[in-house]
């Protein structure tokens, strides 16, 4: 049954400890299990810190969740993540961007810039006219870290107002054991739901200080139906990936260690619509023909001056790439200047140049457990456009340099307290390209400023208590800077060259729980509770026009808002059974209208239940997620309740000739309903059982 009033979820989160204590172990196990979310350890916030004992809200997700969901898209990788969601198209795979507590869309012209999203350390950012936000093949990655809110911006870069998403590329050390030095890794998945297939290798090698890993992945798939047979326009795809990997150890102890990284997702779809996004707009722009490459390449050094305490050192060098090429449009008859040149042969693209340095120096004495990090982060990014008439007004070219300071305490006293203050000041330079200029655009200079401190206090082994107040500001992006439009039916719009920072002040505060043997020797329950006020002011929107009336600029500082809401994140893990709880609720207001902002997700709750077989190495669960009906400002963002169910079976045989062979069955939206999550512009995908079958070889 939906839920649909606040009796009903109530009775439905009340349920939780019941179903927790019915699931009583039968054995004890190690308390560190891997449904112990809150039991991982987050590298994102500084020094590594286990999730429960952060003062912010985070979340993780880990290689056995990628390997046991195969999600295809943003919207599949957070279905258990509180407070994160894909927005956009429901499962054409170049049309999501990320939403993080009602922050992004893939709508709204630069919206995802208040969410940074690094690979392996490398900022990555695209936006482009009814396009996704991140291109990258999730079978690529072995660990996704969330850290939620403007709190982030101290180590990622001012204007992180929703948060920042880090992506971390697989070792070949994650498929070599203690001894091996060369294993063969093969993997198949099929996809029911639209004949997906994908066929992967990887190879991964240990010779004396140095390890290497080479992967390839090939994909394919048909378009996606939804729960009532309906097609999804646009699902079907051909991709493929790679990724090549190396890391050497060196000096004294092997304290210093270099590593070069180089991943490419290349992606075909053939008659999809120019709207990647989805929704009603899908058939008034037509098909087109769409490639979209995204490359990422990292070198890092690291030393860990391991006999002086005041120094660890790394320095990263990347340089990301991501281009899309479009053409042969069934409208391209209509190709003219102005609005309709989104409907030319055209390509796009974002190539950003980072190099980042930091120092980690432990200045620990007495009771005091202390750590100053430091770092500096220069970049360039270069924003390309260009169609068969020439430039787009409505894609600006241009250049965005930028440099950031920044410092981070982390203060411990007595294995009790931890205090982190930081506080970070972005330079920024935007220069426009020729044609940009000859429109009016001109050279930009701006500030940004991102202080914050938090705080956690252990009450005792079992409760704890913790807080943050952040303060982030996002400087304008180049496409709000210097977008223009010529007059027609309605006026001008000319390049904005007088915007202000938006700005974001938020407070969290919450609490732990946790206790191992809580029901029987060895197992352990986990829970994060936070809540959340973010004041958001100076929000940059596009600016109203009136017929005859005077022209304006493409973007103006128009609007104030809040957002405020809590989340809950809970585990159990036993040896024989585990559950986890997964609950967020956003709610927002616009100021000036006293509406609920477009961008706000559905109350929902996600449960996960199951059961485990160590000695036949199988693992088996079901979850459900229940969303509420939501009203916002926009129809098109509003929504009506729903649930759905899925189910999942993992395989991994640890002895005989079958070891080192990895099973994956699911079958996600068990009943076939058909429904429309909020964000997403297209119904969702029906029932679909995906499955995949590995196997390590070592040599």
């Amino acid at each position: 049954m939906p839920i649909r009033t606040g009796a009903q979820r109530a009775r439905l989160l009340c349920t939780v400890p019941v179903i927790l204590l019915c699931a009583a172990p039968a054995a004890a196990q190690d308390n560190e299990g891997f449904f112990q979310v809150l039991g991982r350890i987050i590298l994102g916030t500084g020094t590594a810190k286990v999730a429960i004992d952060t003062p912010q809200a985070v979340s993780t997700i880990e290689a056995e969740e990628l390997e046991r969901d195969q999600p295809s898209n943003i919207g599949d990788l957070f279905k258990s993540v509180p407070g994160v969601q894909g927005a956009g198209a429901s499962a054409r795979p170049l049309g999501q961007a990320f939403n993080i507590r009602g922050i992004g869309n893939s709508e709204q012209t630069a919206s995802e810039a208040r969410i940074i999203v690094n690979v392996d350390g490398a900022p990555k950012f695209y936006e482009s006219y009814r396009m996704g936000s991140f291109f990258g093949d999730l079978d690529l990655y072995k660990r996704v870290e969330v850290l939620k809110g403007p709190a982030s911006s101290t180590l990622y870069g001012s204007g992180a107002i929703g948060g920042a998403v880090n992506f971390t590329t697989r070792d070949a050390s994650d498929f070599l054991e203690e001894g091996e030095t060369r294993a063969l890794r093969f993997s198949s998945t099929y996809d029911s739901n639209g004949d997906g297939v994908k066929l992967g290798i990887i190879s991964a090698t240990r010779a004396g200080n140095a390890e290497y890993l080479a992967g390839f992945n090939v994909s394919t798939g048909n378009d996606k139906v939804d729960g009532a047979g309906n097609r999804i326009a646009g699902t079907a795809y051909e991709g493929m990936s790679g990724l090549l990997k190396g890391r050497w150890y060196f000096g004294e102890d092997e304290e210093q260690s270099l590593t070069l990284t180089l991943s490419r997702t290349d992606s075909d779809l053939d008659r999809t619509p120019v709207a990647q996004t989805g929704g009603a707009t899908v058939g008034a722009f037509g098909l087109h023909d769409l490639h979209a490459v995204d490359d990422t390449l990292t070198l890092a050094w690291r030393n860990e001056f391991r006999d002086n305490p005041l120094l660890d050192v790394t320095a990263q060098l990347s340089y990301t790439d991501t281009s899309v090429e479009k053409d042969n449009y069934t409208l391209g008859a209509s190709c003219a200047p102005g609005t309709f040149q989104v409907l030319c042969d055209s390509s796009y693209g974002y190539a950003t140049t980072t190099l980042k340095l930091e120092n980690t120096a432990d200045l620990s004495a007495g009771a005091w457990e202390n750590y100053l990090t430091v770092g500096v982060q220069v970049s360039e990014q270069k924003r390309s456009a260009t169609s068969s008439l020439g430039a787009l007004g409505f894609h600006p070219e241009g250049t965005d340099r930028r440099m950031g300071l920044y410092a981070q305490g982390e203060f411990t006293y007595g294995e009790r307290l931890t205090i982190i203050p930081g506080v970070r000041v972005d330079f920024g330079k935007q220069t426009p390209g020729a044609s940009a200029a000859a429109a009016g655009a001109l050279v930009q200079d701006d500030t940004a400023i991102s202080p914050k401190i938090a705080a956690m206090y252990e009450l005792n082994d079992s409760f704890a208590v913790f807080g943050s107040l952040a303060r982030t500001e996002r400087m304008p992006t180049l496409d709000e800077l210097y977008s223009s439009e010529a007059a027609g039916v309605l006026p001008a719009r000319t390049p904005s060259l007088n915007l202000k920072k938006e700005e974001a002040d938020t407070v969290e505060l919450g609490f732990t729980f946790q206790r191992e043997g809580w029901l029987a020797e060895g197992d352990s329950f986990q829970m994060k509770v936070t809540a959340f006020h973010n004041d958001l002011t100076n929000m940059i929107a596009t600016t109203p026009r009136v017929a005859g009336g005077p022209a304006v600029p493409y973007f103006s500082n128009i609007a104030a808002a809040e957002l405020w809401g809590a989340e809950v994140e809970a585990a159990y893990d036993a040896d024989r059974w585990f559950a986890q709880l997964a609950y967020a609720h956003v709610k927002s207001k616009n100021r000036a209208t006293g509406l609920t902002l477009p961008d706000t997700p559905a109350e929902n709750v996600v449960l996960t239940v199951g059961a485990k077989l160590p000695e036949q190495g199988l693992t088996i669960g079901w979850r459900a997620s229940y969303f509420d009906k939501i009203r916002t400002s926009s129809a098109t963002t509003s929504g009506a309740s729903y649930d759905t169910h899925d189910i999942f079976l993992t395989w991994s045989p640890e002895e005989g000739p079958l070891a080192g062979l990895d099973v994956n069955l699911s079958v996600e939206n068990v009943f076939d309903r058909a429904y429309r999550n909020n964000l997403s512009l297209d119904n969702a995908v029906g029932r679909t059982a995906k499955l995949s079958v590995a196997k390590r070889i070592t040599f």
